[in-house]
């Protein structure tokens, strides 16, 4: 006979936590989000180059899109080593925080300029796409490229932030959306070029370098540069990698397998780039005429589209479809750099650099929407400050992206004498010297970001002024800010930010799952979650959800008036739960209930989940025998539709189960 149920014993408040982090990507979804911003810059870098270097420009815009692959590399060993990654966490783990804050400081530099020039480098398209199509249409007026780039550029900005807002899946829908279009065009525009040359012949571009005065910055412009000259033009075509340090940022967001879907997404990230940026450069100066080159300095792409073989009328519809395809593109990396400057903020509020405040989830989306608001302000901004010259922020934003690859690179080679743990993936080029391991391939590549870094402070007036004045704001605002967090409370661990949200009985729960299957799996000590990470090792996220459980227990009277809050020891606990689901790339369910019984509430929970497996782990107070015994006893006298379950109790060495 079934023993009754006690009477008191119930659930009195239901909690679903959300937070802006519990929803994994594809590495397709998370290569399209680098792509976004990286492939985006073959619509402006050719111009850009050849303004400042002359016709070789195809040349070294090459050689900077080869160098993106061992960059990428860097980034997957920084990335595997950190979760929550990035150049501000693996500087300050390797050189301590000071640098960690100058080095973030310029990245910051780098994706506020990052969203300004790519959203007004489409609008210079699109002006130029208006002005071209009016004559046809017997329209006698014309827009100003600058002024209408501005305006364009400013809608853009405004369009992603609301995306952001919505949070991370709505915004790598679009990036993938993006880069199936932009696909599509690069397939269109080969075969149509492969035509054209057929037909015509190519033109390969010369090896001559012709610097101008602006390009030279404090050189003299007599000074003859011999091979250093090679560096200087280099470093003129190093934006063409802007973007890839939002690849550590969306790292955390990977679904599992990560670090195979990280290597995944390197991959697939330079082979696109490295085919569409550099062909696309070579073509454009093989096939558009000198003579009016120069015209299609900030949109060679429409020059590209309107000097290939065929009728004009048609040219017209190419170079339409290549310059709307470009806008799409241009305006995806203002996602991106949203995405990217967002990540690298949280992990600043994480260690109390920022205000906590700006941590605040979105009463809805989940999402951090102050910090992204900061960001959208900073590049309206400086959109309006540029007054639509593309030339101006591209020479001005190269200064943040190669100071984030300087002080990444020296992180990186320095943590590998300092931190001597087994690392998942290495950087290529070890010589192993008996026990000593000589990492000849990261101090190559640190010291070639450094000399390019060096001359660029030399080479670019605009990007060194100004780059070295925003970062140094950034850097006092951050030492200020830094400094009022640890006057207000003590320096103590990092703490998500959760969303709570409340209901009397546990049918909320219905409205969080969704998938067929679903596990159980309680949790009580952040110190002691040995179970889950077991759980989460062989969880099928695409077939079962999995909700992680814990119980507030309450005596008597103190159930009426729960409030819906969280202590300290329940944030401690949750921030253990998301860590670790972040770490195995899968999704879980947080939930919290107030009972005064902690078997009832298991069970309960359960039940209204429709679990078909509950997992705990090792009581230190109760045998494992205890534990199965009171749930299998509070399961039988809760059942109503004999609905099946198994019980599981995981420990180091420790593995038990029961089936009821």
């Amino acid at each position: 006979m079934k023993p009754e149920p006690r009477p008191g014993r119930r659930v009195t408040e239901v909690v679903v936590l959300t937070t802006a982090m519990l929803s994994f990507i594809s590495f397709w979804r998370a290569s399209a989000i680098v792509l976004c911003d990286l492939a985006s810059t073959a619509w402006y870098v050719g111009g850009i180059v050849e303004t400042a270097i002359g016709p070789a420009a195809p040349w070294f815009i090459l050689g900077v899109m080869l160098c993106a692959a061992p960059m990428l590399m860097l980034y997957v060993e920084g990335s595997s080593m950190f979760v929550r990654g990035g150049v501000y966490k693996v500087v300050r783990e390797s050189m301590g925080g000071s640098l960690a804050k100058v080095s973030v400081s310029a990245l910051m530099f780098d994706y506020i300029l990052t969203g300004a020039i790519s959203s007004v480098s489409a609008g210079q398209y699109l002006a130029g796409l208006v002005n071209s199509a009016f004559p046809h249409l017997n329209i006698h007026w014309s827009v100003s490229p600058n002024l209408f780039s501005v305006v364009f550029a400013l809608g853009v900005v405004a369009y992603f932030w609301r995306q952001n807002i919505k949070g991370i899946e709505e915004s790598s829908d679009k990036a993938i959306k993006i880069m199936s279009l932009v696909s599509v065009m690069a397939v269109v525009i080969f075969a149509w070029a492969a035509y054209t040359i057929w037909s015509r012949g190519f033109r390969w571009p010369s090896l001559e370098v012709n610097f101008t005065h602006e390009s030279l910055g404090w050189f003299p412009s007599h000074l003859a540069l011999g091979r250093l000259g090679l560096l200087v033009a280099f470093g003129h075509a190093f934006l063409g990698m802007s973007g890839l340090e939002t690849l550590a940022q969306v790292y955390r967001e990977m679904e599992a397998p990560k670090l195979k879907n990280l290597k995944r997404a390197a991959a697939v990230i330079f082979v696109f780039a490295l085919v569409l940026t550099g062909t696309i450069s070579f073509l454009s100066v093989g096939l558009i005429p000198d003579e009016v080159r120069h015209t299609y300095a900030d949109n060679l792409l429409s020059g590209l589209a309107m000097s290939m073989a065929g009728p004009h009328w048609l040219l017209l519809l190419l170079q339409a479809f290549v310059v709307l395809v470009g806008v799409i593109i241009l305006s995806g990396a203002v996602n991106t750099s949203i995405m990217g400057s967002n990540g690298v903020l949280n992990r600043l509020a994480e260690d109390r650099i920022m205000p906590d405040t700006l941590r605040h989830l979105h009463p809805r989306f989940g999402t951090t929407h102050r910090m992204i608001n900061l960001v959208v302000a900073l590049q309206a901004v400086t959109i309006l400050l540029c007054r639509g010259d593309v030339y101006l922020l591209g020479e001005a934003y190269a200064f943040g992206l190669i100071w984030s690859f300087v002080f990444n690179a020296a992180a990186v080679l320095v943590l590998r004498f300092k931190d001597r743990a087994k690392r998942e993936w290495k950087f290529p080029g070890n010589l192993r010297l008996g026990r000593h391991e000589l990492p000849l391939g990261l101090a190559g590549l640190f010291l070639l970001v450094l000399a390019v870094g060096l001359v660029n402070l030399l080479t670019k007036k605009v990007a060194t002024v100004f780059g070295l004045g925003f970062t140094a704001f950034f850097f006092v605002l951050f030492l200020i800010s830094e400094r009022l967090n640890k006057r207000e409370k003590a320096h103590g661990e990092h703490r998500e930010k959760f969303n709570l949200r409340s209901a009397g009985d546990l049918a909320i729960m219905r409205e969080e799952i969704e998938r067929p299957n679903r596990v159980l799996v309680a949790v009580r000590d952040p110190g002691n979650l040995y179970h889950l990470n077991k759980i989460l090792e062989t969880h099928d996220a695409e077939t079962t959800d999995l909700v992680v459980f814990t119980s507030r227990i309450r005596k008597g009277l103190s159930l009426v008036d729960e409030t819906v809050s969280m202590d300290h020891d329940e944030e401690k606990l949750f921030t253990r739960v998301i860590e670790a689901a972040e770490k195995h790339g899968k999704t879980v369910t947080p939930m919290l209930v107030v009972s005064n019984e902690p078997f009832y509430a298991i069970t309960q929970a359960a039940q209204a989940v429709g679990a078909t497996e509950v997992v705990f782990g090792v009581s230190a107070k109760l045998s494992t025998d205890t534990q199965l015994e009171r749930l299998a006893m509070t399961w039988g006298s809760l059942q109503k539709d004999k609905q099946p379950v198994r019980f599981r109790i995981l420990g180091p060495g420790v593995e038990h189960a029961v089936d009821l």
